[in-house]
């Protein structure tokens, strides 16, 4: 369990650094309070939903694009899991329409494909700093 956590936690913080560097992609909560001091509160919280919703579908649809994608990614030397990659970002940003928090990504080619790339990259470095329990 406490892996999941941690893995949700670490989903959140790429997405985070992946809003914060590229002005096409944002992240908003609507406001249930009115309380000085909850709007940081609410922020942590909706990037920790959003973070727990990209790990859903990271692990439940991805599995089975990167299974049905595999001659194109075999073609293109691996370089189609980019694009893979910014499909779930993109699928994630579809699926927080319905939710209170909203997740949004202005173009797909500019701001998904890097965004992919940045979220990639940030919860790589950060999976490497954070011990796993299983590996000992």
């Amino acid at each position: 369990m406490m892996a999941f956590i941690v893995r949700v936690v670490v989903n959140a913080l790429a997405l985070a650094a992946a809003a914060w560097l590229l002005p096409g992609i944002t992240v908003g909560a609507e406001a249930t309070t009115s309380a000085a001091g909850s709007d940081s509160a609410g922020v942590a919280l909706a990037y920790l939903f959003i973070g727990l919703i990209f790990g859903l579908v990271n692990a439940i649809v991805k599995p089975i694009i990167g299974f049905l994608s595999l001659p194109i990614t075999c073609l293109t030397l691996g370089l189609f899991t980019i694009v893979i990659n910014a499909g779930m970002l993109a699928l994630t940003a579809w699926i927080t329409q319905y939710t209170p928090v909203s997740f949004t990504i202005d173009a797909f080619f500019w701001d998904a494909v890097l965004g992919a790339i940045i979220v990639a990259v940030v919860s790589a470095l950060l999976s490497w700093l954070v011990p796993d329990k299983r590996r000992d």
